[in-house]
């Protein structure tokens, strides 16, 4: 069997219930984000812009959504020779075990795929993050180290380490003690979540793990110890660029608004490092001569007969006559009617505002609709 150098597999089944009304019917993963994205893009684009042409998803919460959006992996080219996306959910084994029960677990579930791949490395992803990363860098750091395991690690101020699983260090960036959310931090060295493992060493510790009713659920409070533990060659991977962790309406909104930011550090215009998507084709957004828009993003296939300014409106959002969108994340398939009032909010898609609705948050307290909610009389008619 030929060996694939490096499988990546997506962590994509978490629930997020901080994201409240914006996660009850999808996974966090399958968020919109950025007027024509999900969050998930930003994991499968990586991969493809750092030559990884197999890519496992593993979902579990509310996958429809997320599985329709991946698809066959087109968008992100994954769908020729000797690529593929593969979207890997729970099911009942000879054990009993139907749901994972955390992130080793879910690879740990997943073994006969990822043997079927045969690759040498295993690169772990979460779906829900933002950021721009060359995982094929972060490979080439792994094996000049000979490291059995090098996780991915950004300096973070030390006010907010407690808030990280932290990584101490010696001086050649061997880990020697992992801290899992420390009240008194040691470093600020955060780990992001991406892992490159050496498959053969970890499918012997998870194996052997399990055999002997070791717990072996989790990467961060499990498994990285372990390795530790066992003098395994464990190293840090400095990573420096912008990354988002927007797990919180708070965190969704400010990405949101740094992205309208043109020397945004993430900078979605560089043509070298595309972040792709699955889109549905619109007709060109309009927007009529009363309008006025600033400082915004608009979607194809928007109707604009209002007031915007410094927000993000996604593809097939209807705005009508004197209503004023202001520092908001408006999704897809959004319709606001007549004297409506948005300011720093969310608006879900599929969502419906009334007439004469006020939806007024502040930036310590923004406001969201949920996808398909009403507000106020369902009246008006789409301009699709």
């Amino acid at each position: 069997m030929a060996t694939n150098e490096m499988l990546a597999l997506i962590l994509a089944g978490g629930q997020g219930t901080r994201l409240g009304k914006l996660t009850k019917e999808v996974a966090k993963p399958a968020v919109p984000f950025g007027g024509r994205y999900r969050i998930i893009d930003f994991a499968l684009s990586n991969c493809v812009n750092s030559g990884i042409r197999n890519v496992g998803v593993i979902t579990q919460y509310q996958p429809l959504a997320l599985n329709a959006h991946i698809g066959n992996g087109a968008p992100w080219g994954l769908d020729g020779i000797n690529s593929g996306a593969t979207i890997l959910q729970p099911y009942s084994s000879s054990e009993g075990s139907k749901w994972f029960e955390g992130t080793s677990h879910a690879i740990y579930q997943n073994i006969d795929y990822i043997d079927a791949q045969n690759p040498e490395y295993v690169l772990i992803l979460s779906g829900d993050h933002i950021y721009k990363m060359d995982y094929e860098a972060m490979l080439e750091e792994h094996k000049r180290l000979n490291a059995d395991l090098t996780v991915s690690v950004m300096e973070v101020p030390m006010k907010d380490a407690p808030r990280f699983g932290i990584m101490n260090t010696d001086e050649n960036g061997r880990i020697i003690e992992f801290d899992e959310k420390p009240a008194q931090p040691k470093s600020n060295l955060a780990s992001m979540g991406i892992y490159i493992f050496n498959w053969k060493r970890l499918r012997e510790l998870l194996v052997n793990g399990y055999a002997k009713g070791n717990k072996m659920e989790d990467f961060g409070s499990d498994v990285i110890p372990s390795y530790i533990d066992a003098g395994d060659n464990v190293f840090v991977y400095r990573f420096s660029g912008y990354w988002k962790d927007v797990g919180t309406i708070d965190s969704l909104h400010e990405a949101t608004m740094e992205f309208l930011e043109r020397d945004n550090a993430l900078n979605i215009y560089d043509r070298s490092w595309r972040i792709y998507s699955r889109n549905d084709i619109s007709t060109p957004h309009y927007v009529t001569a009363k309008a006025h828009v600033e400082n915004s993003m608009i979607g194809d296939g928007c109707y604009i007969d209002g007031n915007v300014h410094h927000s993000i409106i996604s593809q097939n959002v209807h705005i009508q006559e004197e209503s004023t969108i202001e520092n908001s994340f408006v999704m897809s398939g959004v319709y606001i009617g007549a004297h409506v009032t948005i300011r720093n909010a969310i608006v879900g898609e599929h969502a419906h505002i009334g007439d004469n609705v006020e939806i007024i948050g502040s930036p310590e307290d923004i406001k969201v609709v949920g996808h398909h909610e009403v507000l106020g009389e369902k009246v008006g008619q789409s301009h699709e």
